[in-house]
């Protein structure tokens, strides 16, 4: 008897996508030194994960306390010179910090990034509260089709993959007709990095899509391997990540691209190009900002 073909997920790629997600906004300068917060700090992290494989960045940015703001002189300024110093796609944040009120939420697309993340639902946070209002959801996805940016729909549970097709039931298909989906696992209050929540929500993915995986914590290892043998894709970085190894302070994001890029190539899957990239994702050829 001849051995059953492998399983191949709904839209796995041979390549696999490298997101670099390198500040996030939890973390403080003062306790992790290599945090990049400058723009300086921020554009070399860009060059570093670009040269390794890398092909989407994942931004959040700080002002000159280093604190996280959504100023949005600030983010026009990083899209434009994250452009002019790499080919990566320039994926902005639209979460922010926890306490962030919605306009200034929504206000991050007028910076015009080509792509943004768009959280499917609330989710405790450790203590806090990440609030995402099924109104708020809707007008985010509108707002990003209309000004011809690719969401990147955050999942942080299991019940957010049905919010995410109700969405596309009732308000058709993002900017460049193609769905993304970040499965954000290990988060204290949402779905766990196990290969177990891995595979449960693969399943129940809106047909079609493609997805990527971020194991936050202890949990990056895990996800990272199983969301690889799931046909996935990969978000690593400093945002989700702080120790490379028991007792052992990650070094700086390129650490992490590149063991992400190491394993993505034992599992024959090697990064993939960001011109692959741009055309999985649907995302506008790229254009500066004025």
């Amino acid at each position: 008897m001849s051995p059953a073909p492998p399983i191949t997920p709904p839209g796995a790629l041979p390549g696999t996508l490298i997101t670099v997600a390198p500040t996030g906004a939890e973390a403080n300068k003062a306790d992790v030194p290599a945090l990049p917060v400058t723009l300086e700090e921020l554009l070399a992290t860009a060059r570093d994960a670009e040269a390794i494989g890398a092909s989407v960045i994942h931004v959040h940015i700080r002002d000159e306390q280093a604190r996280p703001t959504l100023d949005l002189g600030r983010l026009t300024e990083t899209v434009t010179a994250l452009r002019e110093a790499t080919s990566l796609i320039v994926q902005l944040s639209t979460g922010g910090a926890v306490t962030d009120p919605e306009e200034n939420r929504l206000r991050v697309l007028d910076a015009a990034p080509d792509a943004a993340s768009c959280s499917m639902g609330t989710v405790n946070f450790g203590r806090d509260v990440f609030l995402n209002r099924w109104d708020f959801i809707v007008e985010l996805h509108n707002r990003m089709r209309d000004s011809e940016i690719v969401p990147e729909y955050e999942i942080f549970d299991l019940g957010q993959l049905t919010t995410l097709q109700r969405l596309l039931d009732r308000h058709g298909l993002p900017y460049g007709e193609h769905v993304h989906v970040d499965l954000v696992m290990g988060v204290p209050g949402g779905m766990p990095g196990t290969a177990q929540a891995l595979v449960a929500a693969v399943a129940v993915l809106p047909p079609g899509a493609t997805f990527a995986a971020t194991g936050v914590g202890r949990t990056a290892i895990p996800v990272m391997l199983a969301a690889l043998s799931a046909g996935g894709h990969l978000r690593v970085g400093m945002e989700d990540t702080l120790t490379y190894a028991p007792g052992e302070p990650v070094r700086d994001n390129a650490q992490l691209v590149a063991r992400a890029a190491g394993i993505a190539k034992i599992a024959q899957r090697p990064p993939m190009s960001i011109a692959n990239a741009r055309a999985l994702l649907g995302v506008r050829p790229m254009v500066s900002v004025a």
